[in-house]
């Protein structure tokens, strides 16, 4: 009986469940993103400007803290 060699096997399993799109790389975009991703979706993340993070990216100051947005 001749054995035939087993497909490589990666050290972690994938456990992706399906795929998602997520449009708009604003604050609930991204934490959309991540709890996809933690709840085992692979995800798509469309956003229309050349970088994420919405308005909250244009802002200098936070509310009520007045904290830097950065």
């Amino acid at each position: 009986m001749e054995l035939t060699p087993e497909p490589a096997q990666n050290e972690f399993k994938n456990n992706t469940i399906g795929a998602a799109l997520v449009v708009g790389g604003g604050i609930a975009g991204m934490q959309s993103s991540i709890d996809l991703a933690n709840s085992g979706y692979y995800v798509y993340l469309l956003e229309k400007s050349t970088a994420i993070g919405g308005l909250m990216a244009e802002l200098d100051k936070t509310f009520p803290t007045n904290d830097c947005a950065m």
